[in-house]
């Protein structure tokens, strides 16, 4: 019989809303309230392996939990990010109960490795998993990406003792590098699309989105075991998100990184803050420059304009020219890689400007945003999983928008430069 862990905030959420009605403006006191991501988590046994998943979806009015059909009704993805989450809620406050829930969130990611050094992504509700839907196979995609990301993350705080977990841990991480190293492209070339040429050497068909994450683990990964073989990796790696860069001063979005051929899409979007990180450790100065140049010119402009879901350009006669671009939907998602890759400008220079301007983003979560509606509740935690139209909020409240949501205010929490501005708020 499966084992829920309600939050006692739950048996009062209908309490609250009675008190303080849907979320408005006035509700702005900051505070970084995991209770609604407390609620989605949830611990299990798997052949007497204690173990804990995320929900994946919760939907208005009640929050109940929601599954999917073809996947299941858990995942790794969500997993691994909550993980990262607890983790760096622990660091911040020295929480036992998160450090707990990081240690069952590694057992479910280690339960979900395959055979072949990959990751599957899903489970269904019996606890067995998914293996052949097509967003949960174990290959070489966003999921073990995701995976190898906290493991990383991980081994990074804790992996330096003997304990049975680090090893369990450091064995996985090594089984999935030793699983990619066979998938690097021995040869490297362009492909032209709408007069732009693409590095065919990053994963997924020129997904530089899917690239940056390689580059945050693998950055990592370089700087403790020293592996040549990675280095060289991820330095091509690095290569080809600066390719996939808009350097076109006339252009609208001159310094944006495109995420997946000549598309840009605000969700995932974090190649500046993944340049960064790679900049610690290979210490280059031209990954430092194009990371800052798409905070300096792309993000202002984003703030400009109230923010975009995508665009699509192409390149006519040497100047690139937008042809197609949404600014919905807008969800957390588009806005915690922004927040990240601020905050890590910041601390890398110094520059108190970069603090403030991802207070500034962060106030999208506040109502600074093109339906001026408030997306996150401090009452309960629950973080809106998006903006559909000026007139139209998405109420519900799953997994990504919550643990984005949260990752994206803890930061801002943390640095009080980016926290005075956030709360500076008409």
């Amino acid at each position: 019989m499966k084992k829920y862990n309600f939050n006692i905030i739950w048996i009062l959420i209908p309490i609250l809303i009675l008190l303080f009605g849907e979320i408005s403006k006035s509700q702005t006191t900051f505070i970084v309230n995991k209770s609604h991501l407390d609620y989605l988590y949830e611990e299990i046994n798997v052949d007497g392996k204690e173990m804990a998943i995320i929900h994946i979806y919760s939907n208005a009015p009640d929050y109940a939990y929601v599954g999917d059909d073809d996947e299941g009704y858990a995942c790794i993805d969500d997993a691994a990010r909550a993980a990262i989450f607890y983790l760096e809620y622990y660091k911040a406050y020295l929480d036992s109960s998160s450090l707990n829930k990081f240690d069952k969130l590694i057992e479910f990611v280690l339960y979900m490795q395959a055979e072949n050094g990959f990751f599957y992504n899903f489970i269904w509700e019996d606890h067995s998993i998914n293996m052949t839907f097509k967003t949960s196979v174990a290959e070489p995609n966003w999921w073990s990406w995701r995976a190898l990301w906290v493991l990383m993350e991980g081994y990074k705080y804790f992996g330096y003792s003997n304990t049975e977990k680090t090893i369990a841990v450091r064995r996985s991480i090594e089984k999935i590098i030793e699983a990619i190293k066979p998938c690097i492209p021995k040869e490297k070339g362009k492909v032209l699309i709408d007069g732009i040429e693409f590095p065919d050497w990053l994963p997924a068909n020129f997904a530089s989105d899917q690239a940056a994450l390689l580059v945050i683990s693998l950055s990592d990964y370089y700087k403790i075991f020293g592996d040549k073989v990675i280095l060289d990796y991820l330095q091509s790696l690095i290569h080809g998100i600066m390719i996939m860069q808009l350097n076109d001063s006339e252009c609208e979005y001159d310094g944006a990184f495109l995420s997946w051929q000549n598309t840009w899409h605000g969700w995932g979007n974090s190649q500046a803050y993944a340049l960064l990180k790679a900049y610690q450790v290979l210490k280059e100065e031209k990954i430092k420059t194009s990371a800052l140049l798409e905070l300096n010119n792309f993000y202002e402009r984003l703030i400009e304009i109230g923010f975009l879901s995508y665009f699509k350009v192409k390149n006519n006669q040497d100047m690139y020219e937008v042809v197609e671009s949404n600014k919905y939907s807008q969800i957390a998602y588009c806005i915690s890689p922004m927040v990240f890759a601020l905050l890590e400008a910041y601390n890398l220079t110094s520059d108190s400007t970069y603090a403030i301007k991802a207070g500034r983003v962060a106030q999208w979560f506040i109502g600074q945003n093109p339906a001026s509606t408030v997306m996150y509740n401090h009452h309960s935690g629950i973080f809106y999983d998006g903006i559909e139209n000026e007139m139209l909020i998405n109420k519900n409240s799953g997994a990504e928008s919550t643990i984005e949501g949260l990752l994206s205010l803890l930061k801002i929490s943390l640095n009080p430069v980016a926290l005075t501005e956030f709360e500076n708020i008409d």
